[in-house]
């Protein structure tokens, strides 16, 4: 598909759902419904893309910085409007071939879009209507054929007469086009209707009047074509991708004990045997390997897990996990972690920004971060790497096989050596050296009789 390109619309407000955002920033599976279309036809070959803005364009430009380039829709006047916005796109980049896609459709997957542009070529039409057959064709466009099969036009659903409207052949808002057929129906369009808007679907009655072959790609399954207009509709797309989803994941040797709240990312990769428990969300750029155990109720954001780890009751994001770890119950992993093979991070543990070595055990209630810890380390309950002096952050480097005794304070930047001892209850603002033990704590004072003078009231004797 060298010579193609694709305009996507995506300028609506999408009123009813009632957000700030553009509605093609809704999200799918935690996934933007503008990136489901840009990653089909990123994934179909489709070398140039232009998304036509207009409803919070600086959202929308912002979140898709770097991927394509943009046309602006001043005012929503109709599809045919929006495409035009892209002209100058098309005429630079002059595709031989433009595919048409709506951001708010995002099982319109790169398998389709394929099959759908080999049918184009393969039949020479000047325009590809991407249809599918509907049983309940109700609200959607109606293709009209002539009797040699051509396309001749698309008739809305209020505009369509009672043998129309028993059409089962219905649009799917997608198409591919000859380019320069398609500029050319542009430049021909009206708005001669009741809203004074310029619809895209008029190009095709055009492009037949002018001669030129209309074709459609039926798609085998009709729900390849579903949008959403409000919430209700958005929820059924996320319902009918996680489904989606889950069956992937059974036919790739995935376990899911049971699916209560267990939902798993459009780009998420889980290896076979591995069990996910109730409440299990993995999203993003993440990647599970074989034979792990995650859940219940635990969260990973573009994490790599890898092969025979447990993630039990925890949080994760941006981290990689090694094979054999065990996480949890509990657990914060935040952003520039990693746990190497068969580390264990116990109950109530916070990690940020911190490499933890082969085998090392950070057990419970303690805080880790900015922090490179060897192999073998031993960290007691309650200790913390005291990292920020509020200006700046401080790295705290902690040698194989030492042993951190429980609620020791770490003030970064500090160093403990190899196989050096930290005792209980220190605060060591100093480097430790291989080998040493390290006690930092005040002289005890201990009041003999203390609380009988001070609180008399707590003694029978004394009332």
């Amino acid at each position: 598909m060298e010579n193609t390109a694709a305009v996507v619309l995506a300028a609506g407000e999408g009123k009813r759902m009632h957000s700030r955002r553009p509605k093609v920033l809704q999200e799918v599976l935690f996934k933007p419904m503008i990136d489901w279309v840009l990653d089909a036809a990123a994934g179909a070959g489709v070398p140039a893309v232009c998304v036509v803005t207009g409803f919070s364009r600086e959202q929308l430009e912002a979140h898709l910085s770097g991927r394509c380039s943009f046309a602006v829709q001043e005012k929503q006047l109709g599809t045919g409007d929006a495409v035009l916005a892209a002209a100058d796109f098309l005429k630079e980049h002059a595709p031989q071939d433009t595919v048409v896609l709506c951001g708010d459709a995002p099982f319109l997957d790169a398998g389709i879009l394929s099959a759908a542009y080999k049918a184009h070529r393969q039949n020479g039409n000047a325009v590809t209507v991407l249809t599918a057959r509907a049983d309940d064709p109700h609200g959607y466009g109606r293709i009209v054929r002539d009797d040699a099969g051509n396309v001749l036009r698309i008739v809305e659903e209020k505009d369509a007469d009672a043998e129309q409207r028993k059409i089962q052949e219905v649009n799917s808002g997608a198409y591919w086009f000859d380019t320069e057929a398609l500029l050319a129906a542009l430049a021909a369009l009206g708005n001669e209707n009741a809203q004074g808007e310029y619809y895209l679907t008029d190009t095709v009655e055009i492009l037949a009047g002018l001669g030129r072959r209309g074709g459609t790609y039926v798609m085998p399954d009709a729900s390849a074509m579903a949008g959403a207009n409000d919430r209700r509709q958005l929820a059924a797309l996320n319902a009918a991708a996680r489904r989606s989803r889950l069956d992937a994941l059974y036919d790739a040797g995935v376990e899911i004990v049971d699916e209560a709240g267990v939902t798993v990312g459009p780009d998420v990769m889980v290896g076979r045997d591995t069990r996910l428990l109730p409440g299990t969300i993995l999203r993003g750029a993440t990647a599970v390997g074989e034979g792990c155990v995650l859940g219940p109720n635990t969260l990973l954001e573009d994490c790599t897990v890898e092969n025979g780890a447990v993630v039990n009751a925890s949080q994760a994001y941006r981290t990689y996990i090694g094979s054999g770890v065990t996480v949890g119950p509990f657990c914060h992993l935040r952003p520039g972690t990693r746990l190497e093979e068969k580390v264990h991070v116990g109950d109530f543990v916070e990690l940020k920004n911190a490499r933890i070595g082969r085998g090392t055990k950070v057990p419970h209630l303690s805080y880790v971060g900015d922090a490179d810890v060897g192999e073998g380390v031993n960290f007691g309950c309650g200790c913390v790497t005291a990292n920020y002096d509020s200006v700046h952050k401080h790295r705290t480097t902690v040698g194989d096989h030492a042993f951190i005794g429980c609620h020791t304070n770490l003030i970064a930047p500090v160093a403990v050596g190899e196989n050096a001892f930290t005792a209980a209850g220190s605060t060591i603002t100093k480097d430790v050296p291989a080998d040493a033990l390290a006690v930092e704590r005040a002289k005890q004072i201990t009041l003999e009789g203390w609380v009988r003078r001070r609180h008399p009231e707590r003694y029978d004797d004394q009332k």
